[in-house]
């Protein structure tokens, strides 16, 4: 944190213009992701219907990476006439925390994305998913598993090994179907058994291998208080939430794509559930995207939360925290993130995102709705020797620089004392230094060119104050006679200055891939 002065006077009230929630004049690129869905739309899958829905567990703050899936999932909805889901997928509860809810919904709005009437929560289907289970167990398809935690895992194999089956995995579906359902009403203790599908013990694809999909959990969930002490796991119950709504596309990050077979197992078995129960089921589809990864940025939940525990932050909300609050209170908008996803758009691979990229795009919605003022940073003395001491110009200066097609002035006050940053003056200064020197003249900005005459300095040795001429046929920053100046440095007058605090950020790491680390 530092000190500043800035010049209080203005020719007019001049307010921060508030712009649309959504860029005007831009088309989204049609990415692999738009293609598959404009062949759909073209061929009538789905009935026309295009549903996406963005699906996040509450238990931590959204971050940049989130708004990429965010912007995704509203923005293709937009595009297409559908609509867009907001689903929490708070299927465990011993992390998940209404604050949260409530944080995800706060950030998603403030990001301009509107849900409508589709707020939705995976618990509020837990019965569903309780039935669906039940169906699979009376079905021969899924079993009460007894062994340890580490004994499944053992049993799994390995990519070059198949994998074993449990003593438990033969038993009768009479037999689950009891356990079972003494699991859900609270008979056994966390870890006592779980539920698995009986898929494919010698599946290529882990995932296949007899997953687990309910455990066993005596937690009080936020929503639900303690209804359960049996829960879905997400892999089991995002499909699921998918079918339920009716969601078309449901899109997530590569970290996914080995699930598919399994969201696509679950469904599939869904539909036989549904029928069964006289109902005609949706039939959802998952599509991977990259999520695209940033410079100097880590986005884990559980790394963000390290940070936050450790004290190395001041809370999830810090600006140098890549989570949106962060951002937000950092002063980014809410535009110069949608733009920067857009510009990034979406691809099938992994790629390291250089962090100029998201600078880039801050400054360039800043640009053109920001006004401008002048500030010091760290204040140095300025005294203009043959300025009249009772002496106050009013000169007048922009609030938008000339590449910025807005109107409107300020009021500069100019007199006898001023303030410059120290970082503009340097007693000898190396060559290819422009500013301020003794004997050197530079242009005040938007007012004159000044020379330095004298260095004064206190009893330490340090400089306090620049005694300065100026030539008062320089009004503007030009000479009549032509001559030029290289140097053009920030200013303020010293009575009409007021005193700001100014908060610099750095990049919370040091290095560009601190996930390596």
């Amino acid at each position: 944190m530092g000190s500043c002065y800035q010049s209080a006077q203005r020719s007019q009230s001049h307010p921060l213009t508030a712009f649309a929630l959504t860029e005007s004049g831009r088309t989204a690129s049609r990415d692999f992701i738009r293609e598959i869905i404009d062949e759909d739309l073209r061929s009538g899958k789905h009935g026309g219907r295009i549903v996406t829905r963005f699906p996040p567990e509450p238990n931590g703050y959204l971050h940049i990476g989130h708004a990429k899936s965010i912007a995704l999932n509203f923005g293709i909805a937009a595009e297409t006439g559908g609509r867009c889901h907001l689903r929490f997928d708070d299927t465990n509860p011993e992390t998940e925390d209404i604050h949260y809810v409530e944080s995800i919904i706060d950030v998603v709005k403030w990001l301009g994305y509107d849900w409508g009437p589709h707020l939705y929560f995976a618990a509020d289907y837990f019965d569903d998913m309780y039935a669906y289970a039940e169906f699979l167990v009376q079905e021969g398809m899924a079993y009460v598993d007894s062994s340890t935690e580490e004994e499944i895992r053992e049993l799994r194999g390995t990519v070059t090994e198949p994998g074993r089956p449990s003593t438990y995995r033969d038993r009768s579906p009479e037999e689950n179907l009891e356990l079972f359902r003494r699991m859900r009403a609270g008979e056994f203790g966390n870890g006592a058994h779980v539920l698995r599908a009986k898929i494919d013990l010698s599946a290529p694809n882990m995932l296949l291998r007899d997953p687990v999909i309910y455990r066993i959990r005596h937690a009080h969930h936020y929503r639900t208080g303690d209804r359960w002490c049996v829960y879905p796991l997400y892999d089991y119950a995002h499909p699921i939430e998918d079918a339920i709504e009716g969601i078309t596309h449901s899109l997530c990050t590569l970290e996914f794509e080995n699930n598919r077979a399994l969201y696509d197992w679950v469904v599939e078995g869904w539909q036989h559930f549904e029928r069964s129960r006289g109902r005609v089921p949706y039939q959802p589809r998952q599509y991977e995207f990259a999520r695209g990864n940033l410079e100097y940025t880590v986005v884990s939940k559980r790394k963000l939360l390290e940070l936050v525990k450790g004290g190395h932050v001041s809370g999830w909300d810090d600006p140098r925290m890549p989570t949106l609050a962060g951002l937000r209170r950092r002063g980014v908008t809410p535009e110069a993130i949608r733009a920067f996803w857009e510009r990034m758009g979406i691809a099938k691979t992994e790629n390291r995102i250089e962090i100029g990229a998201l600078e880039f795009a801050i400054r360039d919605d800043l640009n053109p709705r920001v006004p401008r003022v002048l500030c010091v940073l760290r204040p140095l003395r300025v005294t203009i020797t043959n300025y009249p001491e009772d002496q106050t110009e009013q000169l007048e200066a922009p609030y938008y620089p000339h590449d910025v097609p807005r109107e409107g002035t300020r009021k500069l006050p100019f007199s006898r004392v001023l303030y410059i940053d120290r970082d503009d003056f340097m007693e000898k200064p190396p060559k290819g230094y422009f500013r301020l020197a003794p004997g050197r003249e530079v242009r005040l900005r938007y007012a004159y060119m000044i020379t330095c005459n004298e260095v004064v300095r206190d009893s330490t040795g340090e400089v306090v104050e620049l005694r300065c001429t100026y030539d008062p046929e320089t009004r503007g920053g030009h000479a009549p006679d032509g001559r030029t100046v290289k140097g053009t440095i920030h200013w303020v007058s010293a009575e009409h200055s007021l005193s700001c605090e100014v908060r610099l950020y750095d990049r919370l790491f040091a290095v560009p891939n601190p996930d390596e680390g």
